[in-house]
């Protein structure tokens, strides 16, 4: 089996960024609304390679809104590639968080981790960020950007669905709440049998 180039994986929201600082991160991405000011929390973080993208964590069109386009989506692959190049570590600790540290920041970690191990499978790649972030719910439209670039013939998004239909259930509150943020088309396919 092919070794992952990264040997610890967290994913959080910006509350949770303090809590981090002393785990030895070596790498971060950040994906903040466009606006939002730069986290304060990285100031307490040893030295570490830190990317930062902004955009909406939305899946439709809307009034003054940043949609995730497919350049984001390259921008996060191109970090992986850049994280997998730098093996010679003897150890990579990555970061990613978003707002919640629950939908776009579960979408980079997944498509990350789809590029680092090809051999696996999609149902397994999720089950790995559910797993790492239990409250997962990635971005739909961040997903579908990556299912195409990675080649993963639609496979990567209907895991995703997956996800979404369990979260669902295990959290039924999630359906009004994700339909309020403007995520119905996420939970109309998620309720698909």
């Amino acid at each position: 089996m092919k070794p992952e180039p990264i040997s610890l994986h967290t994913v959080c929201g910006l509350e949770e960024l303090g809590h981090h600082s002393a785990r030895g991160i070596t790498h971060v991405l950040s994906i903040l609304d466009p606006g939002w000011p730069e986290p304060e929390a990285f100031g307490g973080y040893d030295a570490h390679h830190r990317t930062t993208l902004r955009f909406h964590d939305v899946t439709e069109p809307g009034p003054n809104l940043v949609l995730p386009q497919a350049t984001h989506v390259e921008e996060i692959l191109a970090f992986g590639r850049d994280l997998t190049a730098e093996r010679g570590r003897e150890r990579t600790h990555l970061l990613i968080h978003c707002h919640a540290g629950i939908s776009r920041s579960t979408a980079a970690m997944t498509m990350l981790l789809a590029q680092a191990r090809p051999d696996l499978d999609e149902a397994a790649i999720v089950a790995r960020v559910h797993e790492l972030r239990e409250k997962a719910w990635p971005n739909a439209r961040m997903i579908g950007f990556a299912d195409a670039a990675l080649g993963r013939d639609g496979r990567l998004s209907e895991a995703v669905r997956r996800l979404h239909a369990l979260q669902l259930k295990v959290r039924p509150h999630l359906d009004q709440l994700m339909r309020d943020l403007g995520r119905s088309a996420e939970v109309e396919a998620a309720l698909r049998p």
